[in-house]
């Protein structure tokens, strides 16, 4: 059996990549690396069930799959912010590229898609049926309108051509390999008290986050595509549980030993105030719920970008030591 992961040397699809080559599949990934990294799959680069094409999703060739997830678009702020073109494009044309694949193939698609449907929510928690605040030209708006459509695609191939899809809007995540410099809370806090800086919290630090560690959230991707009765349905995968964005960086700075101080800067634009998914749509279809303790992937994620601030500072400006890149170049 063969996966198609879109994004795949991404900080989710890497992660997918692994647990999907130990289910025994193989997997073929596509990343253009605007915001992917090399240095994410570089441990599969010998292994004869991964290949890596790197191409724009529009222009890749023909790939015989079995399924296909579409994890393609850049997901932070700052991923967004510097490529909102490419983030609309990705989100549109590569979406209907992704899903021709899995028409011509028979394949069920999953696509990745986000909280960030939900905009500034009035509705708390978030469920399925909430369709959202979103401002359609505010500083998001790449990223949350390229999803609304990427979604609306999605369902209109279902509906019209019969694909075997379903949709999956991701909460926020954390864990090894989300980049440190992708302007993320969790990497940003982790990075600042591990070099000793100031840690920077945006307004009062009372706006809420609910924190789902990527081992949780790779289960649940697997359980919506592979579950029985998930084609046409939308699925949030999330932690329920929130804390305040002071708490957690008062957390990181105890896990990771630090002594940095916490200082107030100015509120964002357009930031969230609160944010927590109602996932007991997952629970009840998919039996899925996320389980890490908070303390438990923290703990291994400090650990990660502890590893990382260690390197030399070549290897963190490339992302993989030289030449290794060649070795992903073949498709098999």
């Amino acid at each position: 059996m063969r996966a198609l992961i879109t994004g795949g040397a991404g900080f989710i699809g890497s992660h997918l990549a692994d647990a999907l080559i130990g289910r025994g599949w193989s997997v073929v990934a596509v990343d253009n690396f605007i915001t992917g990294k090399r240095a994410n799959v570089e441990h599969l680069a010998g292994d004869e069930r991964f290949t890596l094409i790197e191409c724009d999703l529009e222009s890749a060739p023909r790939i015989a799959c079995d399924a296909v997830f579409h994890l393609a678009s850049p997901a932070s702020p700052v991923g967004y912010g510097r490529h909102p073109l490419e983030t609309l494009r990705v989100n549109s044309q590569g979406t209907w590229a992704a899903l021709e694949i899995a028409r011509e193939n028979q394949a069920p698609f999953l696509l990745a898609s986000t909280s960030e449907v939900y905009g500034d929510p009035l509705q708390h928690p978030q469920d399925e049926s909430y369709f959202g605040n979103v401002d359609p030209v505010g500083p998001r708006a790449c990223y949350d309108e390229g999803k609304r459509f990427a979604e609306a695609l999605t369902m209109s191939y279902v509906t019209t051509h019969g694909v075997d899809a379903r949709i999956v809007r991701i909460f926020n995540c954390y864990g090894p390999r989300n980049d440190l410099d992708d302007g993320r809370m969790v990497p940003t806090f982790a990075g600042q008290a591990l070099r000793g800086e100031p840690i920077t919290v945006h307004g009062d630090g009372s706006q809420t986050r609910s924190l789902c560690y990527i081992d949780d959230l790779v289960e649940g991707l697997l359980a919506a595509m592979f579950s029985e009765g998930t084609s046409a349905r939308v699925y949030n995968l999330g932690q329920p549980r929130e804390h305040s964005v002071l708490e957690f960086a008062q957390m990181i700075v105890r896990l990771a030993g630090s002594s940095s101080q916490t200082v107030h800067l100015a509120p964002r634009p357009a930031d969230i105030e609160r944010r927590k998914p109602d996932a007991r749509r997952a629970e009840a279809e998919l039996g899925w719920r996320a389980q890490r303790t908070l303390e438990y992937g923290l703990e291994r994620t400090i650990a990660w970008y502890r590893e990382q601030l260690a390197a030399t500072p070549e290897q963190l400006r490339v992302g993989h030591p030289a030449g290794a890149g060649e070795a992903f170049a073949r498709l098999s």
